[in-house]
């Protein structure tokens, strides 16, 4: 038997090929019932994403199936399977599981460390269940994955560091102040980066969001999808006074707010912090302003200055998430080889039983004078035997599961189950 991975991802194909080869909600269960019907294979499940389309396999160990898995899914997505295939990478054994745990992990993500891909790989888990198309291995497998994630996001850091432009503003602006709670943002344009952030600031317990932009009615929708209110756009610089935090996205050609405004503005609020974020480019606030005590203002280049910086944390954080990947693998691998191992106890057990079981009667029909209870005790007494003498062998195979392949052969051979 192999677990077997097949698939694609940004890395090895563009959005369009991802697309073709996409499961909807309702293609998902014809494609678990089709794949599982071919008869290499005796488990599957199915993760599709807007960044990959895997498919996790227990198969027979026969190289065929990777032709039958192409065939189906050209029959699924009606696509030739010349226009995919070359896109398709192929894992198998410890290579295959490694790369489940990776992906579980968000190791192998476009952006290291989001948090997503352990929903949506639970998701394709709990799908594979419902629709009874895993079994023993690969229910093993994914919630070792999951387990694995969860470990990883307990022992190190990846998560931690923002690494988008919008939610590198919400980290900055946590800096700034010591809660988020009941402080109130200002939105400046109607941007989708800016939109974004504000989201990220409501999520991150941001009390209200205003919002305003050159055209009203934009503003009006915006601040509805927001749950906020929208003012017109003239009427902004009254409003900053009792505002907190500010992103700014717009495509004004000269500053919408210089340092002689920001002066005033202080007076107005008895120097009270604002924390003003500056995403337009060119830039729509004067930099002077970061010159008056209590203004802190950050652009495009200081948010990506942090985003890098984080990155980088992320990847030295990666660096000890791909240790536990190992460790885990390992783990798995010898429950995998343990499985190997589990016919042969059973066949030894069988055989030593049949072999007792056989002289139990020769000795029972001879020695007839011997009550019930005295062949139940002397039933007891070679049951204790039997087991005794085969412990150290059934040991062995439980207790070397790198060895299992060997071990297996010899005994087989040895007791002749085989023959």
């Amino acid at each position: 038997m192999a677990i077997i991975v097949v698939g694609l991802n940004h890395k090895t194909a563009n959005l369009d090929i991802r697309e073709r080869l996409a499961f909807s909600p309702e293609k998902l269960e014809r494609g678990l019932q089709d794949i599982k019907k071919i008869p290499q294979v005796k488990e599957v499940a199915i993760l599709s994403t807007c960044n990959r389309v895997e498919l996790y396999l227990h198969t027979d160990n026969n190289s065929d199936v990777y032709s039958d898995i192409e065939h189906a899914l050209s029959n699924l997505h009606q696509i030739q399977r010349e226009q995919f295939s070359q896109h398709l990478y192929k894992y198998e054994g410890v290579d295959a599981i490694r790369h489940v745990f990776r992906v579980a992990a968000s190791l192998d993500s476009m952006v290291i460390g989001e948090p997503q891909i352990l929903g949506q790989i639970k998701e394709a888990f709990e799908i594979s269940l419902k629709k009874k198309t895993t079994g023993v291995v690969l229910n093993k497998l994914l919630s070792s994955s999951i387990s694995t994630a969860k470990r990883i996001r307990t022992e190190t850091k990846i998560a931690e560091h923002a690494v988008s432009i919008s939610y590198a503003a919400v980290e900055l602006a946590k800096k700034i102040f010591s809660t988020l709670k009941g402080k109130i943002s200002l939105l400046i344009g109607a941007g989708e980066m800016a939109e974004l952030a504000a989201k990220h600031l409501i999520n991150n317990g941001v009390d209200r969001v205003v919002v305003t932009n050159r055209t009203y009615e934009r503003a009006c929708a915006l601040a509805e999808g927001l749950k906020g209110k929208a003012i017109r756009f003239e009427d902004f610089f009254d409003e900053l006074i009792k505002i907190d935090i500010v992103i700014c996205s717009t495509a004004a050609p000269t500053y919408i707010l210089t340092k002689e405004h920001m002066q005033k503005l202080m007076k107005l609020r008895r120097n009270r912090p604002i924390f003003i974020i500056d995403i337009s480019v060119p830039r729509n606030i004067d930099p002077e302003i970061n010159s008056i005590d209590n203004v802190y203002l950050y652009d495009v280049d200081d948010l990506q200055d942090v985003v890098d910086s984080n990155m980088q944390n992320r990847k030295a954080e990666a660096k000890k998430a791909e240790d536990i990947v190992l460790q885990e693998v390992e783990k798995f691998v010898k429950w995998l080889d343990s499985l190997e191992v589990i016919p042969t106890i059973i066949d030894i057990r069988r055989h030593v039983e049949r072999i007792r079981d056989d002289e139990f009667e020769k000795m029972r029909h001879k020695l007839t004078n011997l009550d019930d209870n005295t062949l139940k005790e002397i039933h007891y007494m070679t049951t204790a035997i039997i087991n005794k003498i085969i412990h150290p062998c059934i040991a062995s195979l439980k207790e070397n599961p790198e060895d299992s392949k060997t071990l297996v052969a010899m005994i087989r051979r040895f007791y002749g189950l085989d023959s």
